[in-house]
C-alpha cells in the first residue's frame, strides 16, 4: 500500500478538475475523501469517500466518451462500496452513462449529484477491511506531508 497517490501521467487536466470538484462535494456531504485509492482487489479507484456512519462511496471519473467506452473494470468496484457514482464534466453528454448508476457532474469549483446511486449491499467483513484500509492510507498520506523522507534516518 502506497502512502501517497503516485501520479502516473494518465490523469488528464479534465480528470484532475473533476476530481477536485468531487472532493469538494464529498467534503460538503461530510465524507472524508481520498483520490487514487487502491482497493483490496488491487484495482485503483479515482475517489473513495467514507462518512461518519461508515458509508463508503466510490466515484469513477470519466473525462470523455472514449474514456468511458475503453473502461471495462468499473463493474468490479461495486462490491467495495455502498454507492457507486460516475463523475463527468458538464460538457460531456450525460446520456452515455449507464442509467442504473449514480451520476455526478463536476467542475473545478464543485459538483452536483444529478442521479443518486442505488444502494448496494456491502458485506460487513468487507466494510471493516475497507474502513481499516481507508484509515491506514489516510494516515500514511498525512504522515508523508509532515515527514516526506521517513526512511532518511535508516
Amino acid at each position: 500500500m502506497h502512502p501517497e497517490p503516485r501520479p502516473d501521467g494518465r490523469q488528464s487536466q479534465t480528470a484532475l478538475m473533476i476530481q477536485r470538484g468531487v472532493g469538494r462535494l464529498l467534503r460538503a456531504a461530510r465524507f472524508a475523501a481520498l483520490p487514487e485509492f487502491t482497493l483490496l482487489s488491487g484495482r485503483r479507484v479515482d475517489v473513495i469517500g467514507l462518512n461518519e456512519a461508515g458509508e463508503i462511496w466510490i466515484v469513477e471519473i470519466k473525462s470523455s466518451a472514449e474514456d468511458f467506452r475503453n473502461d471495462s473494470k468499473w463493474h468490479e468496484y461495486q462490491g467495495f462500496c455502498d454507492r457507486f457514482f460516475f463523475a463527468i464534466a458538464n460538457d460531456l453528454d450525460p446520456t452515455i452513462m449507464p442509467l442504473d448508476m449514480g451520476l455526478i457532474v463536476a467542475d473545478r469549483w464543485g459538483a452536483e449529484i444529478l442521479r443518486d446511486a442505488t444502494p448496494l449491499n456491502l458485506q460487513a467483513t468487507r466494510r471493516k477491511a475497507m474502513t481499516l484500509a481507508f484509515a491506514r492510507t489516510a494516515a500514511l498520506r498525512l504522515h508523508g506531508l509532515y515527514d516526506p523522507e521517513p526512511d532518511a534516518l535508516r
